[in-house]
């Protein structure tokens, strides 16, 4: 009898330590591309235990452009996901189910690389030259913006398809005459190319709609509200983490993708920080979608690429799950 009370008592300790883990909500979040520095937040949270605590599973799957983080989450591959927010509506608009939940990028991280011994000093100055960059890049899909808001025609280029990685060589050969590439690694571009560095940010050039910003896919948030609204408090708490102390987190990304380098990370992440902060991020919270640039991005998007179908901006975003206490240092 006692026998059989003991192999009761430890069934019962076994139910309750695996509840826990029964308990967790799988999530798999695919980036807009392979980990860098601007990615150290999900990787700190994780090895911190923030999301397990909260009763996620959280996997992060590297990405190969916004292109492909937005059709998989929006088809439901991955609930969650993380990707340029200009696509994100254009995806919606092709009937992609998906909701922004976080911004990253509250400005635009795009930028055009070029040698300026090739004579190019300005967007106009790529017609008929070859820009290369991954057939999924965000950069393409925004593009025909940026082009007709300098005054060319956006078919007037030549895209040359090329990894990511390739980038800086094909622009130093001069196998290609521009290229784009995120603001967070101009750094890598200035060592590189050095005085012959051309440069231009998007967001100089007429063209600052929101960046990366992190969508999970429809269906999956109206069965799933509670999770990701833990999703994104933890991640937001993270955001403000890492921009008050960057090293443990940056460290964090590190020690999860060996092929990283703290010291280039890190000031990837310095770069990140310029790109999170603006009015509504130090002002109002951390990771919000501002309605009134919001309005703005889905008129540029619907007047310079085009929606194949309109649709309500409020319903593509929602601010609901954000801390307003967390807001980005000023």
């Amino acid at each position: 009898m006692r026998h059989s009370m003991r192999l009761l008592s430890l069934a019962g300790g076994i139910a309750l330590l695996a509840a826990p883990a029964a308990a967790q909500t799988k999530i798999n979040f695919i980036l807009n591309w392979i980990a860098g520095g601007d990615h150290a937040p999900y990787y700190y949270a994780k090895k911190e235990g923030w999301y397990a605590k909260q009763g996620i599973d959280l996997e992060i799957e590297q990405g190969k452009g916004s292109a492909l983080a937005i059709q998989k989450t929006g088809a439901g591959a991955n609930p969650v996901g993380l990707a340029d927010m200009a696509g994100v509506l254009v995806g919606i608009g092709k009937g992609a189910d998906l909701v922004a939940v976080y911004n990253v990028y509250a400005n635009s991280p795009q930028g055009l690389y070029w040698l300026k011994s090739s004579g190019i000093k300005s967007v106009k100055d790529l017609a008929g030259k070859r820009i290369g960059n991954p057939p999924g890049d965000g950069a393409r899909i925004m593009w025909p913006a940026l082009a007709k808001a300098n005054g060319i025609d956006p078919k007037s280029v030549i895209w040359v398809n090329i990894d990511a990685n390739a980038k800086l060589a094909a622009v130093k050969s001069k196998t290609i005459d521009a290229t784009t590439s995120f603001y967070n690694i101009h750094h890598v571009f200035q060592r590189e190319l050095g005085d012959d560095m051309g440069f231009l940010a998007w967001r100089d050039a007429g063209l600052n709609p929101y960046g990366n910003s992190i969508i999970v896919n429809g269906a999956w948030f109206k069965a799933n509200k509670a999770a990701a609204e833990k999703f994104v408090k933890v991640t937001q708490k993270a955001f403000a983490a890492c921009v008050a102390k960057p090293e443990p987190c940056v460290q964090a990304l590190v020690d999860a993708n060996g092929a990283l380098k703290f010291d280039n990370e890190m000031t990837n992440w310095k770069l990140v920080e310029v790109l999170m902060s603006d009015k509504f991020s130090r002002d109002v919270a951390l990771g919000i979608h501002d309605p009134g640039r919001m309005a703005a991005d889905y008129a540029l998007v619907k007047e310079y690429i085009g929606l194949d179908k309109p649709f309500d901006i409020k319903n593509a975003y929602t601010n609901d799950f954000l801390d307003k206490s967390i807001k980005m240092k000023k």
